[in-house]
């Protein structure tokens, strides 16, 4: 080992310009803040979506519509899909608990069971919510339906 052929361990030596140092470190001076203005000055903040005092984005656009606070968040599963589940499990019952082991749904999901597809299985389906078409459909084909 020779006194030339020494190097920093890697990584110790960072590889950027180190700001607020005085004037020997080339970024001296204001410290690349410029020159006065409350972005010069510590403790400076902006609260969010802040446009320098132009109208917001926020407040340019206009509103419509409305978002209840009692909406219930469903989770669809349409006929087809059970279908396709009793076909494969080759079962009669299918419950929430059925579909969240075969990942359909989450075990935290409320379930809505709709009427899309065809249903030829007779089920015994258990859901939090069916639509009247998927009702109408899974008693045609002599299921039932439990509601929990």
């Amino acid at each position: 080992m020779k006194l030339h052929t020494l190097k920093p361990a890697e990584g110790s030596v960072k590889n950027r310009k180190r700001i607020g140092r005085g004037p020997g470190s080339g970024r001296g001076g204001t410290s690349t803040r410029g020159h006065k203005g409350a972005k010069s000055r510590s403790g400076y903040s902006y609260k969010l979506g802040f446009e320098g005092g132009q109208m917001p984005l926020q407040r340019r656009v206009p509103k419509f519509g409305f978002k209840s606070l009692n909406r219930i968040e469903t989770k669809p599963i349409n006929l087809d899909a059970l279908q396709e589940l009793a076909d494969k499990l080759k079962v009669e019952e299918i419950s929430v608990e059925t579909l969240v082991e075969n990942g359909l749904v989450s075990k935290k999901d409320v379930v809505k069971v709709l009427g899309r597809g065809e249903l030829t299985a007779k089920l015994n389906v258990s859901a939090h919510y069916f639509s009247a078409s998927a009702v109408e459909a899974i008693e045609k084909v002599g299921g039932t339906v439990n509601k929990i």
